[in-house]
Order: C-alpha cells, then sequence, then structure tokens
C-alpha cells in the first residue's frame, strides 16, 4: 500500500488529534489516530489503547502533551514516535504508522512504519506544512 491522504494539514491545530480510517492492502479500513504535537509535527497511531481496547482519539486534545499522547480512560501514555508506553496501566505499544506532508495533505500508511527504509521515495516529516521534509 501507499501513502493515502486522510486530511489537510491545518485541519490539526498543534497539540491536537483526528481519528481517521485508513484502508490496508487488503482494502479493510484501521483506525488511526492523527495527532499534531504541540510543536507542530505530524504522527500516527493505531486508534487503540493497548490496555483496555479504547479509542485513543475519544480523548480531548489536551490528551497532547509534548511528544506523548495520553489515553482517556486510565492516564496511559504513549510515545507519538514510537508508541511505547512510559508508564502504566499500558505495557505494550501500539502500532506507529508512517506520516508524511505533501503540501498542504497529511498522508498516512498504515503498511509502513516510520523507520521502514523500504518506503524511501516519499520523505517522512514531523515538521510544519511548507517545512522542508525531514526524513525519519
Amino acid at each position: 500500500m501507499s501513502l493515502v491522504r486522510v486530511l489537510a494539514a491545518g485541519d490539526l491545530q498543534p497539540g491536537s488529534l483526528r481519528a481517521v480510517d485508513v484502508p490496508d492492502a487488503a482494502g479493510t479500513l484501521l483506525p488511526v489516530v492523527v495527532v499534531r504535537d504541540e510543536d507542530g509535527g505530524y504522527h500516527a497511531l493505531g486508534d487503540e489503547c493497548s490496555h483496555q481496547a479504547v479509542l485513543l482519539s475519544d480523548g480531548e486534545d489536551d490528551a497532547v502533551e509534548g511528544c506523548a499522547l495520553e489515553c482517556w480512560l486510565h492516564g496511559s501514555r504513549f510515545d507519538l514516535r514510537t508508541g511505547q508506553p512510559s508508564g502504566l496501566p499500558a505495557t505494550r505499544p501500539v502500532p506507529v504508522y508512517r506520516v508524511a506532508v505533501d503540501g498542504e495533505d497529511v498522508l498516512v500508511d498504515v503498511e509502513a512504519r516510520p523507520d521502514d527504509e523500504s518506503t524511501t521515495p516519499t520523505p517522512t516529516t514531523t515538521g510544519a506544512p511548507g517545512a522542508p521534509a525531514k526524513e525519519s
């Protein structure tokens, strides 16, 4: 699968999140939460807390702090770059997906992780729209 447009870059302000569904290679829609960290970088994670299967996107925008997303139900925090939990009750990471900003479009690839080198033609970015892309 390749990168899929999920929203316009201007749809998310720093420190906010949005639920989207992204098709995988078989066409199955996967729930993804797209997060714009406080510095303006974009991230995409599986939209289900690994502790208790609730949607991370059901939380308010104040769930984004620095480069972490807090689950609204029990307070587990997940690193936006790695999906790793930083404390209990979650002990397992959530999936993290490749994100790119192309002009004003935010794109997500649910088949590739941010460090997947097999997907190099399109750069990933954690910068603001219009800023030079940074390879992840």
